[in-house]
């Protein structure tokens, strides 16, 4: 058992593991204030595809527990505005926005009902999320554990653990139900640039569960898996359009890239919540762009000359025909997508 949670929902109050500070120190930030929980949604203190989701969820549950209003109208007024405000806070992460509609549609569906009743029913679905994404990554981690052979040398990219998701894990989540299950395998993680997920993050947390891990700098995959040290790559995912091009961590496009061009397997892991079956391809997926100080600086030390112009693109697409698998709590969609990815789409629509 992990002994840290990502995010937690205490007496009315938000409690999260802040990933700016790891692994330096473990600190938990806790808040009444749905503003804060935006705040931390933006600033990476809380990050991860399916934790921004549970954060989400829990931030519209604060919002309404301090809207002051009994007439029911004015509340749903309130709470569709603070819902609009949350939804501003990270553009890429489909969970979020689908957090955010499962919170709306209870809302609705109970209009009218008391407002204090509503407010309990938002809070109950808030703490349902969380719980339903411990349950799903633990499926998904069962139908992937299979793909990691013994003696693997597994790849990974960014953080994709217990701290990206409400609990155990996406692709980390692959890895770990694997080692729970006896095969023994380790882990190259890239360090991913420039925030260092996976240098901060991930070898936090595979040092956590027992398994054995080298870091290494993200331009050494290409040279690894020329070597042929590389057995197949996993990583997560934060937007999955419907025909499978797939959104994930800057750099995670090259990998692709390079894992086909060496014939290495190259696997994503993620949620039938991170699939957006509205959008026919990646190229309407939106792409983040961060602030430049991000890749100028580091630690608040300049590492660029002052003034730098600098492109801090957080995300890349990934075409489907470069993957190999989608690892998903329903099992493994494989090529064609379009038609592999169809009998799920009618779960999520």
């Amino acid at each position: 058992m992990i002994p840290y949670c990502s995010i937690c929902w205490q007496d009315n109050r938000v409690r999260l593991l802040d990933q700016r500070r790891l692994p330096r120190e473990e600190v938990y930030l806790e808040t009444g204030d749905y503003r804060q929980v935006i705040e931390a949604i933006r600033t990476l203190a809380i990050r991860g595809a399916p934790a921004i989701g549970v954060a989400a969820a829990m931030a519209a549950a604060l919002g309404a527990l301090e809207i002051t209003t009994d007439d029911s109208a004015e509340f749903r007024r309130g709470f569709q505005e603070i819902l609009r405000e949350i939804a501003q806070a990270r553009p890429t992460a489909v969970n979020l926005f689908w957090a955010l509609e499962r919170m709306a549609q209870v809302a609705e569906s109970h209009a009218g009902e008391p407002v204090a009743a509503l407010k309990e029913r938002l809070v109950r679905e808030a703490q349902a999320i969380l719980k339903e994404d411990d349950t799903i990554n633990r499926h998904l981690a069962a139908h992937g554990q299979g793909l990691i052979p013994e003696g693997a040398r597994v790849l990974t990219h960014c953080n994709t653990g217990a701290l990206a998701t409400g609990a155990y894990g996406t692709a980390l989540g692959v890895l770990r139900a694997a080692w729970e299950a006896g095969r023994r395998f380790s882990v190259w993680v890239d360090e991913t640039r420039p925030l260092l997920q996976g240098a901060r993050l991930t070898t936090w947390e595979l040092g956590k569960i027992g398994i054995p891990y080298t870091l290494i700098p993200d331009g050494a995959a290409a040279f690894l898996m020329q070597k042929g040290q590389v057995d197949l790559v996993i990583v997560g995912a934060d937007r999955i359009a419907g025909n499978g091009d797939t959104a994930n961590k800057i750099g995670t496009y090259g990998l692709a890239v390079l894992a086909r061009y060496h014939g290495v397997p190259f696997y994503v892991a993620a949620p039938l919540s991170t699939f957006d079956f509205a959008l026919t391809d990646g190229s309407q997926i939106p792409v983040e762009e961060r602030a430049p100080e991000e890749i100028t600086t580091l630690w608040g030390e300049p590492v660029a000359p002052p003034g730098a112009p600098a492109l801090n693109l957080a995300f890349d697409i990934t075409p489907n025909e470069l993957i190999s698998g989608i690892i998903t709590e329903r099992g493994i969609a494989t090529p064609p997508y379009p038609s592999s990815l169809k009998p799920w789409k009618r779960l999520t629509g």
